[in-house]
């Protein structure tokens, strides 16, 4: 940054000199690796519990950021959030959730040796919560194993 010059005699440079300038180019910089950071790092933002998704040829649909995922592991365990839920209390976790939203969402990512029954018990408690929608997330034909 700079404030003025020193030049003629009287200790400063003619009025019509740049007394400031503002460099914004470290914070471009910034801000694009912020960038880079988070497009790496969001599509990594749903795994965390190990689930090997069914193959399907079917066109993706786009989920919106509020999304709401309840994951099914190989062994039939809830996962909502991460956070494991116990069979019995889906229902309660659900209508907790979906009480206050106007989109009644979810997206069920399910392992594909789950029974299923299990399925449809994670469905019923959605319907008996509320929920409008259900989605089942499958991983894609192109995508390399």
């Amino acid at each position: 940054m700079a404030f003025g010059k020193f030049g003629n005699d009287k200790g400063f440079e003619s009025e019509s000199s740049d007394l400031a300038e503002i460099n914004i180019i470290p914070l471009v910089d910034v801000m694009l690796v912020l960038l880079i950071i988070f497009m790496v790092t969001a599509p990594l933002s749903i795994g965390g519990i190990k689930v090997e998704l069914p193959h399907s040829t079917a066109k993706s649909t786009g989920i919106d950021e509020k999304r709401v995922i309840l994951s099914i592991n190989e062994q039939g365990e809830f996962y909502l959030d991460r956070v494991q839920v116990p069979a019995n209390a889906l229902r309660e976790r659900f209508q907790t959730i979906f009480e206050s939203r106007d989109k009644k969402e979810l997206y069920i990512r399910a392992d594909r040796s789950v029974s299923y029954g299990r399925v449809v018990d994670a469905m019923s408690a959605a319907r008996g919560a509320g929920v409008l929608k259900i989605g089942m997330l499958t991983q894609s034909q192109a995508t390399p194993r």
